[in-house]
């Protein structure tokens, strides 16, 4: 008999199941979702930036642009010009040798020691300071330039240093130079450290020597440096309706500081709030999104009758709408000029792979569609490049995850892509005419880049959706399938003959379910685990029971009614506590549906005299649910079907064609089959799958004659 707590349990299970499809079901949460879709669309197409073709340095314009309005650039290239007109009639600068001023102070010193006669003028006891004054007139002498007036008046107007500068122009520096007597009296007036006498001495002798100037390039450099840097950027003037570039002409860096300058100039005369910029950009989030309804209304209801999938879609485009924006906005208003190394941003196959891997192929490609117009038209990247490369990868994207069995595969996935893009990039350059430059390997890094993170993201996103969203992808679905699995090599091993007759129904299941367009993966997969509630009490039933006495003939038929249902229960238990997807738990719990155990019941009402009133026909029904999906439901029937087929004497196409009618009519007519959405047609494909299925497990050998003994010796090897 079942206890009080097992039916509490159940009532408990069947209670989270009325609330999962009260969210499911309910109006006023997809209202909400709608609106939640809705805001977001809005803001994305509203706030976005004015969108421009994108323009290639050194390649061909496609076509010819002219400017939307009035507007000023910074004019680099009249900026330059402005600098070059400000430094072309400045004057040379000089300076004396280094290697003349040493010379000149050797050939000092040696005078005062050769030739005493400097003592007639200088007292003897000065000379300390004429070795150490030549060495500071030495000094001075290095730090003297020379330059012409008009040099020197520019260096006055761009407050330029004019200390040591002086106003003489060499006539031929290539030749020794006497220099003037101003330049001496210079360095007189502005050499203080030196006794007079000594000074005047120095002087003398060397006003009378010639010296060797060269042109110093240097200081000629700082001054031209400091008198550009005070020169104003010089703006230029776009006027409306003007031709920035024609077709066919190079882009050079001036067209593109002009594209630039226009789309600041659109931006800040756009105004994101008026009345007018507002209804155009909520007209067009409208007629999106009831574009997008009606083709989920026809091509996918199953998204409008589940309001799980819907969010579940809903979320992963609005992920991607922030993704997205968030990246424009930090290549767009990077200091790093980073629009120029990422011109072709990779989103869309993010969406696509997760919307493949948990929903289906056919609205993977309707939303990467989608998605890849809308992020054209919205987003400041290079529109023709952009749209073909996002929309090629999701293709190759989708189209590799069908064949999806481990999550690692899903950087394979991302890699193909990549490969997909690199082509397309290559392609796109060299239809250009543009040859191989920085910009081309940069794309090719920087998609790379892209798909790497899509990866990495998808792989840890996949098992947290899964989860909140109860679905189940193939991945998981394939993970499930190892032998090794806890609750499989318990059945193996427990109940041998269970887990055989499980492997069985689930092929059979597959293929019924793919006849009809469900999820055969998932139908075999479950079927599995459907009777691991049998490992508690292993030896009651049929598959696992030895030649002998049967254990049910010392029960009562309502004890064995109790004990074959009971498998159930302790099925869900099993389930729960291995951590089962819930899933996996509602075909334990709706794969006997609310079925009558028919053999005991028959016994039962043998014992009473086929007294109906005396028994309780309840007492020998499952608890339920009964199916409530189209893959539960096929499971319920191959469950039946390949049960029953064991017991029939011969196995052809039409005993089982007869078994498999009767089986579902019988089903159908107990009402089972009300919460699973299956059609009649569907149950027609569904029995012609199980039978098929059935007559190639037990088809017909050849049967061999029998080998006759021979009665020739052997022939003796030894010979």
């Amino acid at each position: 008999m079942m206890d009080h707590s097992s039916v509490l349990e159940n009532s408990n299970e069947l209670k989270f199941s009325r609330e999962q499809g009260f969210f499911d079901k309910s109006l006023g949460i997809k209202a909400f979702i709608g609106c939640v879709f809705v805001t977001a669309f809005f803001l994305f197409l509203h706030f976005r930036e004015n969108h421009l073709e994108v323009l290639e340095l050194n390649s061909e314009a496609p076509s010819y642009i002219v400017a939307q309005t009035d507007f000023d650039f910074l004019d680099e290239e009249a900026t330059l010009l402005a600098k070059q007109a400000a430094v072309q009639d400045l004057g040379k600068i000089y300076r004396v040798s280094e290697k003349s001023i040493t010379d000149h102070q050797v050939s000092f010193e040696n005078f005062l020691i050769y030739n005493q006669d400097w003592r007639k003028y200088v007292d003897s006891n000065h000379f300390d300071e004429l070795h150490n004054g030549i060495n500071v007139v030495s000094k001075k002498i290095k730090k003297l330039h020379f330059t012409d007036a008009r040099t020197f008046q520019k260096m006055t107007e761009v407050d330029y240093s004019t200390n040591d500068y002086l106003i003489y122009t060499p006539h031929d520096i290539s030749e020794p130079i006497h220099f003037p007597i101003q330049i001496w009296e210079y360095l007189k007036q502005n050499t203080q450290t030196i006794e007079p006498n000594a000074l005047d001495f120095i002087i003398s002798y060397l006003q009378n020597t010639n010296w060797n100037v060269v042109e110093d390039s240097q200081a000629e450099n700082n001054l031209k440096r400091k008198i550009q840097s005070q020169i104003e950027p010089v703006f230029s003037h776009v006027t409306a309706g003007s031709r920035i570039i024609d077709q066919g002409e190079k882009v050079t860096a001036r067209h593109l500081a002009i594209m630039q300058a226009m789309k600041k100039a659109l931006g800040d005369q756009r105004n994101l709030w008026h009345p007018l910029t507002i209804l155009g950009s909520l007209l067009m989030t409208l007629i999106l999104t009831i574009i997008c309804v009606a083709y989920f209304r026809v091509n996918q209801p199953e998204i409008m009758k589940s309001n799980r999938k819907l969010f579940l879609l809903v979320s992963i485009v609005i992920f991607t709408f922030i993704f997205a924006k968030a990246t424009e906005f930090f290549l767009v208003n990077s200091q790093t000029n980073l629009i120029d190394y990422v011109r072709y941003p990779i989103f869309v196959p993010f969406a696509a792979i997760l919307l493949s891997s948990l929903i289906n192929t056919s609205l993977a490609m309707f939303v990467s569609a989608f998605l890849t117009v809308i992020l054209t038209m919205v987003l400041a990247f290079n529109q023709y490049g952009f749209m073909i490369i996002n929309l090629a990868t999701a293709m190759v994207a989708i189209l590799s995850t069908r064949s999806l069995q481990k999550r690692k595969e899903i950087f394979i996935v991302c890699g193909l892509a990549w490969l997909c893009a690199v082509g397309l990039i290559l392609a796109i350059h060299f239809y250009q005419a543009v040859d191989w430059n920085r910009y081309i390997l940069s794309d090719i890094v920087s998609s790379g880049l892209f798909l790497l993170f899509t990866s990495i993201i998808v792989v840890g996103l996949l098992p947290l959706l899964e989860s909140l969203f109860g679905i189940m992808t193939n991945v998981t679905l394939t993970e499930y399938l190892d032998p090794n699995n806890d609750l499989l090599r318990r059945l193996s091993i427990e109940a041998p003959g269970t887990y055989q007759h499980s492997i069985v129904v689930g092929n059979l299941a597959e293929a019924a379910a793919s006849s009809i367009g469900a999820n055969g993966l998932f139908c075999r997969v479950a079927t599995l685990y459907h009777d691991v509630g049998k490992i508690a009490t292993p030896q009651y039933f049929t598959e696992n029971q030895q030649p002998g006495m049967n254990i049910h003939q010392l029960l009562t038929p309502l004890e064995s009614a109790q004990v074959i249902m009971a498998h159930v229960s302790e099925g869900v238990a099993l389930a729960r506590k291995a951590g089962l997807p819930e899933q996996f738990i509602d075909i334990i719990k709706e794969h006997h549906g609310t079925t009558l155990v028919y053999y005991f019941y028959r016994k039962q009402l043998e014992k009473v005299d086929e007294d109906k009133t005396k028994i309780d026909e309840r007492d020998f029904r499952y608890m339920g649910p009964k199916p409530r999906s189209k893959e539960s439901a096929i499971i319920m029937i191959a469950d039946s079907l390949e049960a029953a087929a064991r017991s029939l004497e011969k196995v052809d196409e039409k005993s089982l064609m007869e078994l498999a009618s009767r089986l579902v009519r019988d089903k159908a007519d107990d009402g089972q089959f009300d919460e699973s959405l299956l059609t009649f047609e569907e149950l027609a494909k569904v029995k012609q799958a199980l039978v098929k299925t059935l007559i190639a497990f037990g088809h017909s050998r050849i049967k061999y004659p029998k080998r006759e003994k021979s009665t020739e010796p052997l022939p003796n090897i030894e010979e």
